[in-house]
């Protein structure tokens, strides 16, 4: 189809994939080897395979409990376990990966042979409402391995700052791939019937301010007091309440909308859930600090499931919380 008859016809035959896009921003980096390309696709990979069996899961009986407990003591889904085992073979299998982190595994994996990465992730976060039919999806963050390790749990336990690519994989009516490799942000939806991940948002920039503001206000009594003040001075600037109940869910609405997001107890697995989605959000301009009113991005993990506190979104909202931090 020639250029003239695809414009008549209203189809864009050039769109980017994210193979695509992977190979031609590998190509602006000079010291590119290949490896993270090759990672990259291998987690692709993984995302649409986890994206298929949510979009059959009611019709094979995927959803409900599966009779175990995971590192965390959260009971298991069905789904959480394939999502896991899916995420495990995905990585080993792309040898580029030598340290995998997984909320569903209580050690981490170290695999066999060669890899120069590890790979932090919660396989499917907010299982707990997949039997109502609400988005979930995956997180992950990647890192790479310290000089002449041969995988070792101190490739992981470093600060956020220091990831080499970090996003989100949001499954419900469609999937939605938030990624970053520390170069901005870029969100692909995935296209079922070609199976490829389309950019669909370029170099996303998170609004500076939004009177959005997001969490579980049902623990409002448990929260510090600073924080039961700044809540109640959001409502009386006429701020919008928006909580799904899903991390992934309530952060793809932050990134694209603004405002922000706030877990004000410590709940959040630091390395695969609160890294993550703060070096995304920074990456696209917005600011991810604990209740305490510390970077996220700074904070040195201690073990593999450490939990944390959060306040990430638009700069400007998150500068206003400081405010209420900085006076208690």
């Amino acid at each position: 189809m020639t250029d003239t008859a695809s414009k008549q016809f209203d189809i864009d035959t050039d769109i980017i994939t994210l193979t695509r896009f992977i190979l031609q921003e590998q190509q602006n980096v000079k010291s590119a080897t290949g490896e993270l390309t090759i990672l990259l696709n291998a987690l692709q990979f993984a995302f649409k395979f986890i994206a298929h069996n949510i979009r059959r899961a009611e019709l094979v009986n995927l959803i409900g409990i599966s009779g175990t407990a995971n590192s965390t003591g959260d009971v298991q889904k069905k789904l959480d376990v394939i999502g896991d085992e899916i995420f495990i073979n995905a990585m080993r299998s792309s040898n580029r990966v030598k340290v995998l982190v997984s909320e569903e595994q209580e050690d981490l994996i170290v695999f066999p042979g060669g890899g120069t990465y590890a790979v932090c992730t919660d396989p499917i976060d907010g299982s707990s409402n997949i039997d109502a039919g609400v988005s979930v999806g995956t997180i992950f963050g990647v890192y790479k391995l310290q000089e002449g390790s041969t995988g070792a749990i101190s490739d992981v336990l470093k600060p956020g700052r220091e990831l080499v690519a970090a996003g989100y994989c949001m499954y419900g009516a469609s999937a939605h791939l938030a990624l970053t490799t520390g170069n901005g942000v870029n969100i692909f939806t995935l296209d079922v019937q070609i199976g490829e991940f389309i950019l669909t948002h370029k170099d996303v920039k998170i609004p500076q301010t939004n009177k959005i503001y997001s969490l579980n206000e049902g623990y409002f009594l448990k929260f510090p007091g600073y924080v039961q003040e700044y809540l109640t001075d959001l409502k009386k600037d006429n701020y919008s309440l928006r909580y799904i109940g899903s991390m992934v869910a309530d952060m793809h609405r932050t990134l694209l909308y603004g405002g922000i997001f706030l877990y004000p107890t410590l709940k959040l697995r630091l390395l695969y859930e609160s890294n993550p989605m703060s070096f995304l959000m920074e990456q696209a301009g917005g600011l991810g600090v604990t209740v305490d009113g510390d970077r996220i991005l700074d904070i040195i993990p201690k073990s593999i499931h450490e939990k944390s506190s959060i306040a990430v979104g638009s700069k400007g909202e998150v500068e206003r919380f400081l405010k209420y931090v900085n006076k208690k």
